[in-house]
């Protein structure tokens, strides 16, 4: 079982929105005290860091997500939501949360320094 679970996706065409959400199924991993991205990945393709949130205090967007998808922290329900509007084809991919805990990572868009995946949530983006 992942320690991290998606939710929220969907088909959508361009210029539609939609929400992610990524929770923990372990009851000891808070997530406004890791170190949390999104990442997502199309075939064929690397995987790509969308967003992050650093201890709920520190944010970062890929050039390609700023100004179109914003990410927060709900404390309450321990969720991280990725708001993604005016999508478009190539926001297509699997879309993962990932989260590490015990170092921050070197930077924040490296998947390898994350320990903590989830199963991933498909994006489907027609024109």
């Amino acid at each position: 079982q992942a320690e991290l679970e998606e939710s929220g996706g969907g088909s959508v065409h361009a210029g539609g929105s939609l929400r992610l959400s990524c929770t923990s199924s372990l009851s000891s991993l808070k997530l406004s005290e890791v170190y949390l991205a999104w990442f997502r990945q199309s075939p064929g393709t690397e995987r790509e860091a969308v967003a992050g949130v650093f201890h709920a205090i520190d944010i970062y967007y890929s050039d390609s997500a700023k100004g179109r998808f914003a990410i927060s922290l709900d404390q309450a329900s321990n969720t991280v939501n990725l708001q993604m509007n005016n999508l478009k084809p190539n926001d297509t991919g699997m879309y993962y949360c990932a989260a590490v805990a015990w170092r921050r990572p070197r930077r924040w868009s490296l998947s390898s320094d994350y320990t903590y995946w989830g199963q991933g949530t498909q994006v489907t983006v027609s024109s």
